[in-house]
């Protein structure tokens, strides 16, 4: 079903050692409205939309999205690579450093562990797309707040990116919604 290629969809460049930021940005590694859950949440929602248009759009931008982790995963593991044990002691990183040295695992930036629960699948195709547009809102949000926090010319960079493709899916889950509505019966919506 996919070709992986063996390259990020955006180079993602890491100009300082700070394991602070990379303890808030792990929040859209495992976080309610992080990457993992748009991918799992777009990849399982698509089995029940109406349309091959819409199964195709959930499939195509659910496959983003775990590109999009990967990014984050990156973004995370490159700003504390290289970081010393004197320089991730007392930051927000330290618990996640106990736990699972400088690998990224799936959590918040509170440090509570990523859970199915974050997403949904409803069958209901209006229900599922209206979910996915209210994620891409709030993923979109969390990056507006991580890049009023970055001070890392490269994380910014990698960030507004990623910020953008939140509008681009939420845009196209709009037009989704729109053909979803159209081949369905009024009376199941409102």
């Amino acid at each position: 079903m996919w070709i992986y290629e063996k390259r990020l969809q955006y180079p993602v460049r890491v100009d300082t050692t700070n394991p602070t930021l990379a303890a808030m940005i792990i929040e859209q590694f495992g976080g309610a409205d992080g990457e993992l859950s748009a991918g799992i949440r777009y990849l399982t929602q698509r089995w029940t939309m109406p349309t091959g248009k819409a199964k195709a759009l959930l499939t195509d931008i659910g496959t983003e999205e775990l590109a999009h982790w990967e990014m984050i995963g990156t973004l995370v593991y490159k700003l504390v690579k290289d970081a010393t044990v004197d320089q991730i002691k007392g930051t927000p990183f330290e618990a996640h450093y106990v736990n699972h040295g400088k690998s990224p695992f799936p959590h918040n930036a509170a440090g509570a562990p990523f859970i199915a629960a974050y997403f949904n699948s409803k069958d209901d195709p209006v229900a599922d797309l209206h979910e996915d547009m209210a994620a891409e809102q709030k993923a979109r949000a969390t990056y507006e707040w991580l890049i009023n926090i970055s001070d890392d010319p490269g994380v910014t960079d990698t960030l507004r990116f990623l910020r953008e493709r939140e509008i681009v899916h939420f845009q196209r889950f709009g037009e989704a919604l729109m053909i979803v509505q159209d081949h369905m019966d009024s009376k199941k919506y409102y």
